[in-house]
Order: structure tokens, then sequence, then C-alpha cells
């Protein structure tokens, strides 16, 4: 009867809590503005204020989630320079032990800072350690009192660190093999956590049978907070043509139902779920992951915004008034203390983290109530990972919001509209947000990845990069320069294993034919095409222009670099012609395309032949049905010891292929005053991306699939 009266209680405390919040006024949405304010505010508090915990500890790898989160939508770099700051210290290294779910957290920020920058330096440690454990996955029970069950998602803390980072590897690498890993496990653990009739999960099995003074099951508030905020994490790397994508989107809606009736009249959650009487004190740190993730559900249309929104918003104010003046974060429960009572000045890393997670679904939450955006939707109808697709839409004056990760993306004004760009799974569609730009306070700062310059310093070269690759071309100047003299309009290759932009800092040191750790110009044209130049090819001869007479950027960076290059009219085996050749280089693809069109007193068709360079010794040439020829050079330099450049030619539509005076070349007919299109790339042995013929023709044939495939781009008004 004492447990039964205890019951009662507790059940009428309960009943009264949650009618106390259900008679709560209505929290107002604050603007975009004042949520990054206080954002900002306890971002630098903690920046100022290190932890002592090792830079690879979880509580700093949540800490890094939600300054990553910050960096999505402030106007500061330092946020985010913090973060890479923090990847380098590790050196890109997770924690110390190869399986617990804690030491993989920091990967989740290592694969966003790969997704921006794609140096491979971000994810490589981690990539390895993850097909280790694939190679030996440790499987066995998940009975916390075994031994060994700590190199198992065994508690349901570690669905917040493990498997977003092993969904979002196989989302910036294309391998699905992480992400699968990550779903067999996270339903693993949730069939043995998770109470279907409560739904919500046991902190781990010695909980089981224990329960609290008023007979309720033992339900932790954060560890809760840990799995809902981590199934948001989920949703947002599952894509939702995936089977198990259902499955989550079930248990986050049941858990988000449950935990609805849970939030305290004051806005917050309490360290026992089903027990809030006996554990007064506040807690932002459950309550940042609670409010974070119910915001995300709000944000997606997963859950109804009449029904959530108003909770969401008395839980963000909750948070907002725990900070104080100079931006610290006050009322968290400590790691291992007493739930019950703590003091309410306590603090930590990690709950800074879940605050600033929260606060981006709130900015963004502002900025959809302040004006309803435009929706971009893309869609992949291949069944191959499209990594870095340029995506193009009917739009100016704009910024672009990835819609599953609230992070607002760069983007870059073109002819056609606004340039992005995204990662989509075999299948996939994704949707993106288009908010005017004035409705935005600020613009996170960007890293440009493409670039076009005219050389007037190295005798008129014409050069341009991105990330990836880097080529020039040849002036006027060369042409009567006595110590070069050089007619070409081949294409040079700069062979780089820097992932990023080098021309300018080459060019300025003047030595870019030595390796000073960036790569460097071994790449050799003179008289032949290089990599991509063109002629007018009769089939016995092929006719050439000299070098470029005159040149014009439309655009440079940082998403795409576009300019165009005009050669004088040459003759032809008789017939005049002249070529203005627009070029395009988008961030993270090894290939340019190449537009040229022809003008010639004769409207009759011009067979075009684009080249690549021969070379001495024992290449490897292919050539494809689907428009593609691909050349993989013989190692080169003393004892082959600069490696091996490949070049390729995508062209649609071409007739044939030949070998022509040191070259190699793909033949189709242009119309002249019509787009002649083909694309030109370049790949570096050394360079961390290809190292062998086989990976380079792989891409290569991707990439000719992806031209052939373009994605389908719709814009619609929510």
């Amino acid at each position: 009867m004492k447990n039964s009266g205890l019951t009662l209680a507790g059940l009428c405390a309960g009943l009264f809590m949650l009618t106390a919040a259900a008679a709560a006024p209505l929290a107002t949405t604050p603007a975009p503005a004042s949520v990054l304010k206080v954002m900002e505010k306890a971002a630098d508090w903690q920046l100022a204020h290190p932890t002592d915990y090792p830079a690879d500890d979880w509580t700093e790898a949540v800490g890094d989630a939600g300054f990553m989160a910050l960096s999505g939508v402030s106007g500061k770099a330092a946020y985010r320079d913090a973060m890479l700051a923090m990847g380098q210290k590790n050196r890109w290294r997770l924690g110390p032990s190869l399986y617990h779910a804690d030491d993989q957290a920091v990967g989740q920020t290592y694969a966003e800072l790969y997704q921006q920058l794609r140096d491979p330096a971000m994810i490589a440690p981690m990539r390895a350690q993850f097909d280790n454990i694939i190679d030996e996955p440790r499987d066995g029970t998940l009975d916390f009192l075994k031994p060994g069950v700590l190199m198992r998602w065994s508690w349901c803390d570690s669905l917040f660190m493990g498997p977003p980072a092993w969904a979002r590897l196989s989302a910036v690498t294309g391998d699905p093999r992480y992400l699968e890993f990550a779903i067999t496990r996270w339903w693993r653990t949730s069939d043995y956590l998770y109470d279907k009739q409560e739904h919500l999960y046991y902190r781990d099995s010695r909980y089981f049978q224990q329960r609290e003074a008023n007979g309720k099951k033992v339900f932790w508030g954060r560890g809760n907070g840990w799995v809902l905020a981590g199934l948001a994490r989920m949703l947002q790397y599952v894509p939702a043509n995936h089977p198990s994508y259902p499955r989550f989107v079930q248990q986050y809606r049941e858990m988000a139902e449950r935990l609805l009736a849970l939030q305290q009249a004051d806005g917050l959650w309490r360290a026992s779920l089903l027990d809030p009487a006996s554990y007064p004190s506040k807690d932002t740190s459950g309550t940042g992951l609670y409010t974070y993730a119910l915001a995300w559900g709000v944000n997606q249309g997963l859950l109804p915004r009449e029904r959530y929104a108003p909770a969401v918003k008395r839980g963000w104010h909750a948070l907002a008034d725990s900070i104080t003046a100079d931006g610290k974060l006050t009322h968290v429960q400590p790691i291992g203390a007493d739930p019950k009572h703590f003091d309410p000045e306590s603090t930590d890393v990690f709950a800074v983290g879940a605050f600033l997670m929260a606060g981006s679904e709130m900015y963004r939450m502002g900025l959809e109530e302040a004006g309803a955006p435009r929706v971009v939707t893309v869609s992949n109808s291949t069944p191959a990972y499209r990594l870095e697709e340029s995506v193009e839409a009917p739009a100016s004056e704009v910024a672009v919001m990835d819609a599953l990760t609230s992070r607002v993306l760069p983007s870059q004004a073109v002819d056609k509209g606004v340039l992005f760009q995204t990662d989509l799974a075999p299948g996939e569609t994704r949707r993106f947000l288009l908010f005017p730009r004035k409705l935005l306070p600020v613009t996170p700062p960007v890293v440009s990845r493409a670039h076009a310059r005219f050389v007037p310093e190295r005798m008129d070269d014409f050069g341009w990069e991105n990330d990836r690759i880097a080529h020039r071309t040849y002036g006027p100047a060369i042409m009567t320069d006595p110590r070069e003299m050089l007619v070409s309009s081949g294409i040079d290759v700069w062979s780089k294993s820097a992932h990023k932009l080098v021309q300018d800092a080459w060019y300025k040191g003047g030595e870019y034919h030595i390796d000073k750790g960036e790569g460097h110009d071994f790449y050799h044209v003179g008289q032949t095409r290089g990599c991509g130049g063109l002629g007018i090819y009769d089939g016995k001869t092929l006719y050439l222009s000299k070098n470029y007479s005159s040149w014009k950027i439309l655009a440079d960076g940082p998403i795409r670099t576009e300019f165009e290059l005009r050669f004088d009219a040459w003759d032809a085996a008789g017939r005049k012609v002249a070529e203005t050749r627009r070029v395009t280089l988008d961030a993270g693809s090894n290939f340019s395309r190449v537009e040229s069109r022809f003008s010639s007193p004769s409207n009759a068709p011009l067979n075009v032949g684009v080249g690549i360079a021969q070379r001495e010794g024992p290449g490897r040439y292919v050539d494809s049905k689907d428009g593609w020829m691909s050349y993989w050079e013989p190692p080169q330099g003393p004892n082959g010891s600069y490696g091996s450049n490949g070049c390729a030619i995508i062209l649609p539509g071409a007739s044939g292929y030949a070998s022509y005076g040191g070259n190699y070349l793909a033949t189709a007919n242009a119309t002249p005053e019509q787009p002649f299109v083909y694309y030109l790339g370049a790949a570096w042995s050394k360079g961390g991306d290809f190292p062998t013929p086989q990976a380079w023709e792989a891409y290569v044939n991707s990439t000719a699939a992806r031209v052939a495939t373009p994605v389908k781009v719709q814009i619609s008004v929510r």
C-alpha cells in the first residue's frame, strides 16, 4: 500500500505539472537576429573558458557539433576556425578506444568539415578505423554487466555519439557500408533498450528493474535527449528512399509524442522523466537536446507545428534565460553527479553544444515565420552517389539553406540564378530553402574553391583551378618572348596534392616546377594538345590555332569560375576558322566544361579533334563507346619520381577516336556558331584521389554518366 500511495502521489504531481505546462502562456518566436546573438554569446564564453577534457572526448565532441551548427548560420569565421584547429590538434584522429561510441563522436565534426572543405586528410583516419571495425565488428551481448559491452552501442547515449558519425561518413564518401553498419546496430540497440509501451529508452540494462520513488520506471532525462537528438541527426543522412527510413521516423514520432507530455511548466525537462517531482533541479543539458530535436522535427514537417512549436518555443526561452549576462550556460546537470541536487551555476561544454544545435533550429524557425521560403527540390535518378553536385536554381538575391541540416550553404550568383552544391545518395531527393538574403542577419563566410586569372607577370598565361586540379594555357606574350617563343594553344596541367587554391602563391613564388609539398608543374605541352586542346581535323592533318588573343572572366568563385578565351582565325585546309571558348570549372570536380563556338565563312560542319598528348613509354589508353577517352601517362621525372598524370576527354556524341602528331584525338562534328561542348579533366597519381589508372577511369566513367543524366531541379513556393 505504501508503494501504491507513492505512485498515486507521483501520478498527481505529474498530472499537475502536465496541466501547468499546457496552461503556460505561449512563448513567442524569437527573431533570427536575437537567436544568433545569444548563440554567439554562449559560444564566445565557451571559447574563452576551455575545459580540461581531451580534445577528442565525447564532451568536447558534442560541443563541437554545436559549434558546427553555429558556423552554419553565423557571419563569423571564428567558430569554424576553432573546429579546424581542433581537428588539426587531434590530427583528425578519433578518441583512443577503437570501438567505444563516445570516442567516435568527434567524427561527426570531421565529416562536416570535410563536406565543406573536401580535404581528404580530415576523414582519412576515421575511414580507416571504421573499415577496421566493419572487418572485425566485435558483436555480442548488450548486457551492461558483461565484459566487453562498451565495444557495442549498449547504452542509450551511444546512439547520439556513434551512429551519426557513421551516417555522415557514407554521405561524404559515397560508401554505403558505414550507413548500413549504423542502421543495423541502431536497431539492435533499440530492440534491447527501447520500452515499446513507454516509448522511452532505458539508459542501459542495469535499469530494467529499477523504479523511481513514485514507483515508475527509471528513464533518464538527458539520456533520452541523447536518443531523440541522435534520431534527428540520423534522419539528416538516412535518405528518405532507404528501407529503414520509415522505421526511424516512426520511432522519432513516438518518442516526440511521449516527451511532449513530459515537459514541465517552466519549459524544461527534468533529470527523471517519469518522476520529475523528485528531481527539482533545473537541467538545461537534456532540455537543449529535446529543444533541438523537436524544433528540427517541426522544421521538417515531421511534427505538427501547431502542437509542437509552442513547446519548442517554451524550451528555447527557458534555455536562453539560463544564459548569464556574460554568456555562461547554467543549470547543467554535471556528469556523474547527484541529479536531484546540484549547483545551479554548473555548466559544461556538451550542454553548450546542445544549446547551439537548438539555436540553429530556432534560427530557421524564425526565418520561416518571417517569410515562407521557396523550395528547391533536387532529385538524383541514377543508382550512383553524386558527390558535390552543382545545382542551379532560377532565383536571385537569395540565401540557400539545406532543409535537412538547417545550414546556410555557400552559394554564388550565376546567369541562370543561384548556384550551390550538394551530395546525393542513389535515387535520393533533397530539399533546399531559398530565403531572401535581406531576411538573414548575416551570411556565413565562404572559402573560395574555384579561381581563374590572367597572369601578365608570366608572359600572359591564363590559369584556372579549383580545389582538385589546376590548368593554364598560353597567351600572346610568350609567342614573341625570346626565352621561350612558344606558339601553342595546348592546355597545361598543374599537378597538385593540396586541396585548396595554389596558383596565385605558386606564380608569386616562381618555382612551380619544384614540389614543396603541394605539387608542381611537370606536365609538358609544347606543340601538343596537352590535356584537352583542340584543332580542326580532316582525317589527315590537325589544323591548330595560335595562342589565345583575348580573355574575359565571367565568374570567379567561390564555387564556380567561368571565363572566355578568344582565338583569332587560323587556316584549316584553306578555310578560315576562329574560336570563342567558354570554360567552366566547379569546386570539387576534376573536369572543366568547355563550350566552343566556331565562326567561319562557310556553314559547313567542322570536324573537331580534341586531344591528349602522348608520352614515350608504357602508358595506359582507354576509350569508350560512351564518349570518353582516358590516358594515364607512364611515370615522369627521374626514375619516375614525379608520378603519373591522368588526362581524360568526355565528348558527348563523339564520332571516333584517332591518333595524330603525338596526340590521342576524340573527334566530333561542330556546326559554326553553335555550341560545341566537351569536358577536359586531369588527375595526379600523388594527388591523393586517384592513385591508379583504374581509379581514374572509374571516375571518368561516372562523370560521363553524370553528364548524360543531370539531376532534376524543381522550384516551388511552400
